[in-house]
């Protein structure tokens, strides 16, 4: 009986759904209106031209003809297809063909494919230059290359005259914007100006090079070992944020940032730096530093816990703040992307920061002024400084290595 009850059940439900499918109701503007399974089963087998449909279109190793590209795009418009971009792409385990890139031939071939793209109406795009990177060549050079923005910083505290040329960053610089904002008095100070006592259990020689502000002298860890590094100061520091700074060396260390509480340290920071990638292709800063976001924290004793390593792991500079960071900013300008060429669905998802509990503490954008007609060609600011402690940027592209 039980079993009779739950197949007619099943079979009612079956019905309403059918029914639901092959009724006009009335819905909402939002919604997308659903017509009977035949239209469903139809848009699958004719694709209608309302949706549009692209794909990569690949002449391997310039075996190309005016027959093939025309075949093509038939084959493409009889199963949907509606747009294509063409890349010129070379292989090294397929034969050359006799169709060179750019000589009469192809743009003959070329051609045809756009006289007959426009016939059946496909769209078609052209990758801007040979190759899978689409922005590189022999033809381009060095000042014409790909950029990304970098700046120099220089804190000043006013009220004062300022008169005085910036530091320009290196290689081909062009200035963009030369912005000053306000910030807290300690902006840019950390742990260090407390004259920390720095302890590393196993001993590490030379471990105080952490945190000396120099970030090509450093630390290398052993691979099989753990290592307790204890950070001490004689008054309670509030501490927001932990950059770590790796050595030049491919590598990944995962660890815990802890603190001392009611005698006894608590782990208030799981993290990882992995910098196992060195290539440009994954980042134009191969090394650039780990940020990690801490929620505002008081102690004496603080305690870098770490646990596990890759071969020749070292750290060049350990920087705890009471400033905050924004977590893995180096990750979320691409600066250091995901280190293997297949990241996972939550590479570049990040949680919450944590509550900001000092608004002096931050930068207040509209406090923000542009100040780019005080620098003159070579470099030199004239700018009255407004009381206060300040940070003049000087922004703008370089090249990448």
């Amino acid at each position: 009986m039980k079993r009779s009850r739950l197949v007619y059940v099943m079979f009612v439900c079956l019905a309403l759904l059918l029914a639901a499918c092959a009724t006009k109701r009335k819905i909402s503007s939002n919604s997308i209106p659903i017509g009977p399974l035949s239209t469903l089963k139809s848009g699958f087998a004719i694709v209608p031209d309302s949706i549009q449909t692209s794909t990569y279109w690949y002449w391997i190793s310039d075996n190309i003809s005016k027959e093939g590209v025309i075949r093509d795009l038939e084959s493409m418009k009889k199963v949907g297809i509606n747009r294509a971009f063409i890349g010129n792409i070379w292989q090294d385990d397929v034969p050359a063909g006799k169709v060179k890139i750019f000589t009469d031939e192809w743009w003959e071939v070329l051609h045809a494919a756009l006289k007959k793209a426009t016939e059946l109406n496909i769209e078609i795009g052209i990758f801007n230059s040979p190759g899978w990177s689409q922005s590189g060549g022999p033809w381009v050079k060095p000042e014409q290359s790909m950029r990304y923005l970098t700046s120099t910083k220089l804190h000043v505290k006013g009220p004062l005259k300022l008169n005085q040329k910036l530091i320009k960053p290196e290689g081909d610089f062009q200035d963009v914007k030369l912005i000053a904002y306000p910030v807290n008095s300690d902006f840019a100070g950390d742990i260090f100006d407390r004259k920390p006592l720095i302890k590393a259990t196993p001993a590490i020689e030379g471990i105080n090079r952490i945190m000396d502000h120099n970030d090509t002298t450093g630390v290398i860890f052993k691979k099989e070992d753990t290592y307790r590094i204890d950070i001490t100061v004689n008054k309670p520091y509030t501490v927001r944020s932990l950059v770590i700074t790796p050595n030049r060396s491919a590598m990944t260390i995962t660890g815990q940032l802890q603190v001392m509480k009611n005698g006894m340290y608590t782990t208030i920071k799981h993290f990882t730096v992995d910098r196992s990638n060195t290539e440009l292709n994954v980042g134009f800063m191969p090394y650039g530093p780990a940020a990690f976001a801490i929620p505002a924290t008081a102690s004496k004793s603080f305690r870098l816990l770490l646990t596990k390593f890759s071969g020749n792991s070292g750290i060049a500079e350990v920087k705890l703040s009471a400033v905050p960071a924004v977590e893995n900013y180096i990750e979320k300008t691409f600066a250091n992307m995901w280190q293997t060429p297949f990241p996972y669905l939550d590479a570049y998802q990040w949680g919450p920061q944590p509550l900001i509990d000092n608004k002096e503490t931050v930068i207040d954008p509209v406090k923000v002024v542009d100040i780019s007609n005080n620098m003159n060609a070579n470099g030199e600011l004239k700018w009255d400084v407004p009381p206060g402690s300040w940070v003049i940027e000087r922004s703008g592209m370089t090249p990448t290595k």
